[in-house]
């Protein structure tokens, strides 16, 4: 039986008053089925609930609450999708899926095209796996915006990219979307010979055509270098993004880019960090970012990530430390021009020493490596010989497991540590890290 399997419960909350316990099941609300999160949320919006509980033990229960409108259980759960993950039937070549090695943990291999989680968390996904059910789902529940990867309108191209037929019917999803009032945030991976030059071009203009109206169906774009790895499949027909190549998508794209502003008001499409980064160019102001819609693809996120670090560093960095201190900062070769100022703000602090180190990755086979794909490999390749390495590393939780301080080559923060001989300290964000930095001592 597909459930509901409770694994936090808030403290003072509805569900910790009714005794609720983790590995405690729901089975329906209302006598409905919830199918994910979003169903659960639904369901509970009301003042009565009637809710079939399976305890940890076993035992089937019902259990009766009276509630303010839409106030929160206080619960939460093993997963969004209480039914199951719909998996991609596409076969990308590009897919970072399909790009790994073999061996590794079963939640890599797992090919997320799941409408669900795009709405509630932003992942992408191509439409071509739905069902009239879904569909219908979609509109009643008003479920937008989604993210949508689009790559390419032409039927034709979109088709041989997904390797799948029904990829040539984006185009009319799109008009359904805008027949409905409902809306997307687009996303297109540039695959140098197949979907570049003209074919991005009419794809960012068809794309426009939808941004439109009060609730224009699609919202924004995205334009992002296609990323290979050397475990990618044999005659996949895809070519790295080099200088030249960044350098050509970043003059078309900014050239379409003024266009759009005249018509509309905004940028639109925009292009990935990493466009700029490849092409080693200076990155956008900040004011080009918008609302900064396409965060969640690199677009925008080193100037925010400065942005946001200035903001803390100037609030929390004190004029000194109590006693020397010595740190190795880790990211990924592709931020090391953006992050250096931000290494030489945090060594004003007197008795602190931050040694910004910026790795590609090996495990991967590639010369740029954003932060997030570095492995526990790329860290012993790059450090074990590294005579000025710091005692103490400060490391981006961007690289592991949400849940396990594991890297994506299945190495532990452990293993790597005690193979280095340091203390590995992962941080989530900007205040983690100068708290690192500065713990145990007072500001001067």
């Amino acid at each position: 039986m597909k459930s509901a399997k409770i694994s936090r419960i808030i403290p003072d909350s509805i569900g910790a008053e009714m005794g609720f316990e983790i590995g405690d099941s729901i089975i329906t609300i209302n006598g409905m089925p919830p199918r994910d999160l979003i169903d659960y949320q639904f369901l509970c919006a009301d003042e009565f609930l009637e809710l079939e509980i399976v305890d940890k033990w076993g035992k089937q229960y019902f259990l009766e609450i009276e509630k303010e409108y839409d106030e929160d259980l206080g619960l939460e759960f093993e997963t969004a999708l209480f039914d199951g993950l719909i998996q991609c039937n596409n076969k990308c070549p590009f897919c970072f899926i399909d790009q790994q090695p073999e061996g590794k943990r079963d939640t890599l291999y797992l090919k997320d095209d799941d409408y669900r989680l795009s709405f509630l968390y932003g992942s992408y996904l191509t439409l071509t796996n739905l069902t009239i059910k879904e569909w219908t789902r979609i509109e009643q529940m008003r479920l937008s915006p989604l993210y949508v990867s689009v790559h390419a309108t032409e039927p034709e191209i979109r088709s041989h990219l997904l390797k799948n037929h029904r990829a040539g019917e984006i185009t009319k999803h799109l008009a359904w979307f805008e027949e409905k009032r409902l809306q997307i945030h687009a996303q297109v991976v540039v695959c140098p010979n197949i979907n570049d030059g003209k074919h991005l071009e009419k794809t960012l203009l068809d794309l426009f055509s939808f941004h439109k109206g009060d609730i224009p169906a699609v919202i924004s774009a995205a334009i992002v270098p296609v990323g290979l790895t050397k475990f990618r499949p044999d005659k996949d027909e895809l070519i790295p993004i080099n200088r030249e190549k960044a350098l050509e998508v970043i003059a078309q794209v900014q050239e379409l880019q003024v266009k759009f502003r005249e018509k509309s008001g905004s940028t639109f499409a925009w292009l990935a960090d990493e466009w700029f980064l490849i092409a080693q160019l200076e990155l956008p102001p900040e004011s080009h970012y918008e609302d900064y819609p396409q965060i969640g693809n690199g677009v925008g996120s080193i100037r925010q990530f400065i942005k946001e670090f200035h903001t803390i560093a100037d609030n929390k960095l004190p004029l000194e430390i109590a006693s020397k201190k010595r740190f190795t900062w880790i990211v990924g070769n592709a931020v090391k021009t953006a992050f250096k100022p931000l290494v030489n703000q945090l060594n004003l602090v007197k008795n602190l020493e931050v040694n910004l180190v910026a790795l590609n990755s090996q495990y991967w086979g590639q010369e740029i490596t954003v932060t997030g794909l570095l492995t526990g490999e790329d860290l012993l390749y790059h450090l074990s010989d590294k005579n000025d390495l710091a005692p103490e590393i400060l490391l981006p939780s961007v690289m592991l497991k949400h849940d396990e301080q594991k890297f994506l080559d299945d190495i532990t923060v452990i293993e790597v540590a005690e193979k280095l001989g340091v203390i590995i300290h992962p941080v989530k964000d900007i205040n983690e890290l100068i708290d690192r930095l500065i713990i145990n001592t007072d500001k001067q």
